[in-house]
Parts: structure tokens; C-alpha cells; sequence
């Protein structure tokens, strides 16, 4: 499984008409083969200490796919152009992070190990 993580930033107040065609959009890439995850978040105001200034104008799409050949097939799926060219008028600047999940209990039984001299 990976994950990726997709920070659109746009430009000032489109941030509903981005998230509507989005929205439009989550049906046919969450029927895609590999597809676990899709779906849009925004900023929320915590309150919590280490959380930066609230964007107003990002959008961070959250995903999770079965292996990256899934991801690729979806950023060339027949959908996603049409997508692109609803919301180019809107995006400012777009990043991915493509993320390998770490299996954090394998990696405290080797630290131990490591400590312990096992």
C-alpha cells in the first residue's frame, strides 16, 4: 500500500468551486481498481500549538492506493484530464508526496533487538 498526499493551493476564494468538481470526481476514481482512499480535507482551526496558520485557499487531498501502479493507472485514467481542465483556472500550484508506509512494530523489534544486543 502507499499513500499520497496532494497540496493544491489556489487562487483566492475558488476553494468551493474546486471542492464541487472534486467532488464530482470522487465517484469514478474511488471505483478505480487499487483505489482505498480519495477524498478532499482544508485546514481546521485546533487550537493546537504546532498546527501552522490556517490556508484558506489549499486543499490537501489524502489517498491511499494498493501499490504504486495503481497511482500511476489513476493519473492516466480518462477522467482525470477532464478534471485537470475544470479546475486549471483555479490551482495555483499542486504538489504530491508519495508516501511508503512504515511498519512501525518491525521497526521497534529491531531497535530493541539493536539495544539488546539480539
Amino acid at each position: 500500500m502507499i499513500h499520497v498526499i496532494a497540496t493544491v493551493e489556489l487562487r483566492p476564494g475558488t476553494r468551493n468551486r474546486f471542492l464541487t468538481e472534486f467532488s464530482r470526481l470522487g465517484p469514478q476514481v474511488q471505483a478505480e481498481d487499487g483505489c482505498i482512499e480519495y477524498g478532499a480535507a482544508v485546514d481546521l482551526a485546533s487550537g493546537v500549538g504546532a498546527q501552522p496558520p490556517l490556508r484558506p485557499d489549499t486543499v490537501i487531498i489524502v489517498e491511499r492506493w494498493t501499490n504504486l501502479r495503481a497511482l500511476e493507472s489513476h493519473l492516466a485514467a480518462p477522467h482525470m484530464g477532464p478534471y485537470r481542465d475544470r479546475v486549471k483556472d483555479f490551482v495555483v500550484k499542486a504538489t504530491i508526496q508519495v508516501l511508503e508506509p512504515v511498519d512501525s512494530a518491525a521497526i521497534a523489534g529491531r531497535a530493541v533487538g539493536e539495544v539488546t544486543g539480539e
